[in-house]
């Protein structure tokens, strides 16, 4: 911590992401520098062998025709057997040699087997043809949203409410007990006009229930800072939580969103100042703020890196290493690498989130914002966002009690899915197979798919919406956590693309979780609007280390025209992202590369190049785009270890990077170059290493 009195300026430097720490500040004032202590988490291990589990295309679903299926496998060399009938196939059921017709509703099952590999977990598709299309049964628009959600109006007290505010505080708050417990929690607040202060705990997402910002006004805070004595003053696990859709009149004139990952500020208005880092100023790893409005001065301080997307700033302070704004209105000037801003006008695409509100005869609704394009600026700016609605009774309410097979035939009916917070084990993928299906989670809701399965995919449809999901590999591996178009997607879906919005995955950490992937985007046209990609580097005893949750690659882009808007990926044990896409765009990335790599032999990306680049653009790729990416190491077990960079890519014209950085935490191990051949070796003292463009 710092201690001291009077106006101090800063420069910071120095450390670990989310999950590790070891940092310094220089605070000039009559010039002393204060140091800090780090910890940091140790890991071991490798990757299993079990076959990837088969993937159908189309998905199953309802269809007014005769199907044309095929059945592919990810495992090279990979034998896959198959039913017709909803039988469990076995090593005595036909093989599949190409494609089958489906010409009347029943059930496919398939699974793939090869000598020296554990078989893979049976994958099936429930296949409906012909008839009408069925559509949700009419439920209630006022409907129970189960024990974990809390409604709160006007006309409660306000010590009744703040009660039931510091109640889930204190169950959600501690870092030690509460970072990975299976509580969830969401507070809703429905319009008028709140005089309660609202501290924000791990899995907790609070939320206005108006239809903008301004219907819901709490005169107070809501804050995360550095809560714990554990914390030691930092704020760099402040993960899994959420504040959305209201307004802010800041105690003394501040409101403090001290974050890590994981952890969005959408559509609020703070009628005063945003304070992103913690009290102590200490360090801080976030963040995400989108379709937001803060009428004074939004300071980084010592978060090293903050993407701010369709935003309006009274004024900006800070910048540690890589601070990125697009389509936000009075944001500072493009300066990277001194200080490190990087400031793109506009954001190309972007649609924003649906959220829950209620309407003038008190129902639920949940509203659809429009696509924008070149956007700036909040949405609600001008009064209202654009957009559309529909009514709860379209949707079915996922609570305690769910299984798969209760979701899908949910979704195999046509409704949408509202999920509420709890913790949901998957023994069947979930297929969202209809256009337009709306999946809104709140509260940290968290899918676990048990024996292998794949937890979601997602047909090569338009205008599928999913939000507010958090995705935990289970102990058997997944070859996919969420999958966004089947292998091979060709239609275009520019005019109404599928959203991946506040979505997040984590291998380790709360079980030992295994997945070779945990996204797989092929559709094209698809905005991947906020996710992190985590394979934990800490966490319970016994469910992290290098062979404990192993983990490939956080995301795969295949599909063409695909745009990241905040894009956080972290410790996945080969390349964290693979870009195979034309056209693909990203605004802002943040990684760590993996840090428990047992040695060089063990993670080299060919014979002749050390470790993986943990942003790869396919070699086949002619067009795609990057602004403001950082990529740091730790390689604590063996420091010893390096990567030779931190981006591959093909060297066209049509391949354009901005802003880079590469940085080597407290010196453990280093990357060679930033990218490709491009930029120095990563020094000692915790500095970047910047490449403004490339080529």
């Amino acid at each position: 911590m710092v201690n001291g009195s009077g106006t101090w300026t800063h420069t910071v430097g120095g450390l670990a992401t989310g999950n590790v720490l070891d940092y310094w500040f220089t605070y000039e004032k009559s010039g002393p520098q204060y140091d800090t202590p780090h910890f940091g988490y140790t890991q071991g291990g490798s990757t299993g062998g079990q076959v990837a589990q088969p993937a159908f295309s189309p998905a199953g679903g309802q269809y007014a025709s005769a199907q044309t299926v095929t059945i592919s496998d990810a495992t090279a060399g990979a034998t896959i057997r198959y039913t017709r009938d909803g039988s469990t196939p076995n090593g005595s059921s036909p093989v599949y040699t190409g494609p089958i017709s489906v010409t009347a509703s029943g059930t496919v099952k398939a699974f793939a087997q090869l000598a020296g590999s554990t078989d893979s977990a049976v994958a099936t598709a429930v296949y409906t043809i012909g008839g009408t299309p069925t559509s949700c049964p009419v439920q209630s628009d006022t409907p129970d949203f189960g024990p974990n959600v809390h409604i709160y109006d006007p006309s409660m007290s306000a010590a009744t409410i703040q009660a039931q505010l510091d109640a889930h505080f204190n169950q959600m708050k501690d870092t030690l007990s509460a970072q990975f417990s299976s509580n969830r929690v969401a507070d809703l607040f429905k319009p008028g006009t709140y005089n309660v202060n609202d501290n924000v705990g791990f899995y907790t997402s609070v939320a206005g229930l108006g239809q903008n910002p301004g219907d819901v006004v709490i005169n107070g805070n809501i804050t995360v800072d550095a809560f714990n004595a554990s914390d030691a003053g930092n704020a760099t696990q402040n993960f899994w939580r959420s504040a959305e859709n209201l307004a802010i009149n800041p105690g003394g004139g501040t409101n403090r969103w001290a974050v890590a990952q994981a952890a969005p500020f959408r559509r609020i208005d703070v009628r005063g100042n945003l304070a992103l880092y913690p009290a102590s100023y200490g360090w801080a790893s976030g963040g995400y703020v989108a379709d937001s409005r803060v009428s004074g001065q939004m300071a980084s301080i010592s978060q090293q890196q903050w993407y701010t997307r369709d935003s309006g700033l009274g004024s900006w302070d800070g910048g540690v290493w890589n601070m990125v704004f697009s389509g936000v209105q009075g944001a500072p000037a493009n300066t990277f690498p001194t200080p490190p801003e990087t400031v793109l006008a506009t954001t190309p695409v972007s649609r924003d989130v649906p959220y829950l509100y209620v309407d003038s005869a008190n129902r639920y609704r949940v509203f659809l914002p429009s696509l924008r394009t070149n956007a700036s600026g909040p949405s609600w700016a001008a009064g209202s966002t654009p957009g559309s609605s529909l009514p709860m009774s379209r949707f079915y309410v996922v609570k305690a009690g769910d299984t798969a097979a209760t979701i899908n035939n949910a979704l195999a009916q046509g409704c949408n899915l509202f999920v509420t917070p709890g913790v949901y084990h998957l023994n069947q993928t979930l297929n969202v197979t209809r256009a337009d299906t709306v999946v809104l989670g709140i509260g940290y809701p968290t899918f676990v798919p048990d024996n292998g399965v794949n937890a979601m995919q997602v047909a090569d449809v338009d205008g599928v919406r999913l939000k507010g999901l958090l995705f935990d590999a289970g102990t058997t591996n997944s070859q996919a956590l969420l999958t966004v178009g089947p292998a091979g997607s060709a239609a275009g879906h520019a005019g109404n693309p599928t959203t991946v919005q506040d979505v997040f995955f984590r291998i380790g950490g709360q079980v030992a979780g295994r997945a070779t992937t945990s996204l797989v985007v092929n559709s094209s046209n698809t905005i991947i609007d906020h996710i992190w990609a985590w394979r934990a580097d800490h966490g319970n005893a016994g469910t992290f280390g290098w062979t404990v949750n192993p983990a490939d690659t956080g995301l795969i882009v295949n599909g063409n025209n695909v745009l990241a808007t905040g894009l956080f990926v972290e410790h996945y044990q080969k390349h964290e992202v693979i870009w195979n896409g034309q056209g693909g765009r990203t605004i802002f990335f943040q990684n760590e590369m993996p840090y428990d790599v047992p040695n060089q032999a063990a993670w080299k990306s060919s014979a002749s190049v050390n470790g993986y680049a943990a942003y790869k653009v396919g070699p086949n790729v002619t067009t795609h785009e990057a602004w403001g990416l950082g990529s740091y190491c730790y390689f604590n077990v063996n420091p010893a270890v390096s990567s030779y960079h931190a981006f591959e890519v093909p060297n066209v014209s049509g391949v354009r990077f901005h802003s880079l950085l590469s940085v080597s935490l407290n010196y453990q191990g280093t990357i060679t170059h930033v990218i490709n051949d491009t930029g120095a070796v990563t020094p000692t003292g915790t500095v970047p290493v910047n490449v403004v463009s490339y080529p």
